[in-house]
């Protein structure tokens, strides 16, 4: 029984290691200093769908590095800046752009903190606004709370104690 234990758990971490993503080939640089340096500024501006809080340009996971060499491929054949992000959607969505474009299917995401912030504006001034329904005090009630402000002996100010 323990060896079948030992054999399942080495099975284990070797599964795990093997199943770990492939190391990124090295970027190759494109020989235009001009056009690399483009590529560059696109880099920052295009977001990895892997990592999701970094751009390609930071990103060490094996589809940025396939996303930068589209993008350099992609200058080599002479496309616009425009026409790049244009593939870049069609391929991966809006997400993949740090700024998506204002549209109906972005709305939610250029105005959504803005009606947040102005909802909750609106519901702290209706808070603020409503009246105080609170009704006086009965007699019973005004007794029963004399009788628990009153001084009494322990609330009397106590004793200076020597340590």
């Amino acid at each position: 029984m323990k060896r079948l234990f030992a054999a399942s758990a080495i099975a284990l971490l070797l599964t795990g290691s093997t199943m770990a993503e492939p190391v990124a080939a090295p970027d190759v640089a494109l020989t235009d200093p001009a056009a690399e340096a483009r590529a560059r500024d696109l880099f920052v501006d295009i977001r990895c769908v892997v990592c999701q809080h970094e751009s390609i340009a930071d990103s060490p996971a094996g589809i940025a590095a396939d996303m930068r060499q589209l993008v350099r491929e992609q200058i080599r054949d002479g496309k616009t800046d425009a026409e790049i992000r244009q593939d870049l959607v069609r391929r991966y969505g809006d997400y993949v752009l740090f700024t998506p474009p204002f549209r109906w299917g972005t709305l939610i995401l250029w105005l959504g903190p803005l009606m947040l912030v102005v909802g909750g504006g609106l519901v702290f001034w209706a808070r603020s606004r409503r009246k105080n329904t609170t009704a006086p005090l009965d007699a019973a009630e005004e007794a029963e709370l004399a009788r628990w402000i009153a001084p009494t002996d322990a609330t009397t100010k106590p004793e200076k104690q020597d340590i």
